[in-house]
């Protein structure tokens, strides 16, 4: 792909908010003492070192040097080149956005859904766009995802001046599998990890030399904290690759707070599909059919 210019996105004089959710844009159009409040942060951060699977207590905080393990979280760095990267973020761009909660715009690539009444129609989806074809095939490079076959894709545009961030979250399961993929583009952010069920969580002490130490290490729980309290920050490079799964897939909430855009990021998640629409599945010929429109890659953003 030849290299290409990236021009910033205009700053929008109206947002897509809608309940609770709200942005820079309507915040000031309100004024005033806002009825609104954003989500308290958590009282315990912790970070996640995608070189040994655990996550670490932050510096100057009531457990620096305190750990636990964090499975279910790929990191796969430069994904793509810059060159790659610009000629997407172009590509993109010549496509409408649509508005979005949290001053967040928005490009879908995949059937209408309704996640409540679980039930779903192909509208006017004609598959992934074409830039993604060779994006894809290189996912099917790593083992975690040879098998990977993403029938939805969601470009998610986040900038400061709109003041865009996404609320902790879980992924729908009904329909979406056991993998979510997502492509940083334009500016590194991090992803926060939260949970709210019940129980503690039994840290470790880690071990002097970490974090290669912690690798190879088993120690004993001598600490525990409550789960609710605690934050893991998934630090995304620019042009990085994350797999959620397992854990962190079905357990873990994830965000993107305010905080961490300090530029205009393209977030590009991909989905595959359950196993109710897989082979063998209940809905496995709906499965085959939404498969085969995804990967013939001649899709534009649906409406």
């Amino acid at each position: 792909m030849a290299a290409a210019a990236v021009a910033p996105p205009e700053v929008l004089r109206e947002c897509g908010c809608k309940g609770i959710r709200t942005c820079l844009i309507c915040e000031r159009q309100r004024g005033g003492d806002p009825p609104w409040q954003h989500p308290s942060q958590k009282t315990h951060r912790f970070i996640y070192y995608p070189d040994t699977g655990w996550a670490v207590g932050a510096e100057e905080s009531d457990f620096e040097g305190w750990a636990f393990p964090f499975p279910g979280v790929t990191l796969i760095e430069d994904f793509v080149t810059r060159e790659e990267e610009a000629e997407m973020v172009q590509l993109m761009d010549r496509e409408p956005w649509k508005l979005s909660q949290s001053g967040r715009r928005k490009q879908d690539y995949g059937p209408k859904v309704n996640f409540r009444k679980q039930k779903l129609k192909m509208a006017d989806f004609r598959g992934l766009p074409s830039f993604s074809r060779e994006v894809v095939r290189r996912m099917g490079l790593y083992p975690i995802l040879e098998d990977f076959q993403p029938v939805e894709q969601c470009n998610l545009d986040y900038c400061p001046e709109r003041g865009s961030a996404i609320d902790p979250h879980l992924d729908d399961a009904w329909l979406w599998g056991e993998r979510l993929v997502s492509l940083s583009l334009l500016a590194p952010t991090v992803l926060s990890m939260s949970r709210e069920a019940p129980g503690s969580l039994l840290l470790c002490l880690a071990p002097s030399g970490f974090p290669e130490a912690l690798a190879d290490s088993a120690m004993a729980p001598s600490r525990s904290v409550p789960c609710q309290e605690v934050e893991v920050a998934v630090p995304l490079p620019r042009r990085s690759l994350v797999v959620l799964s397992g854990g962190a897939r079905h357990q873990w909430q994830h965000a993107i707070h305010r905080r961490h855009v300090r530029a205009r990021r393209v977030g590009v998640t991909f989905r595959e599909l359950s196993a109710e629409f897989g082979p063998g599945g209940k809905q496995q010929e709906l499965g085959q059919e939404l498969l085969q429109m995804a990967l013939s890659f001649q899709g534009r953003p649906t409406t």
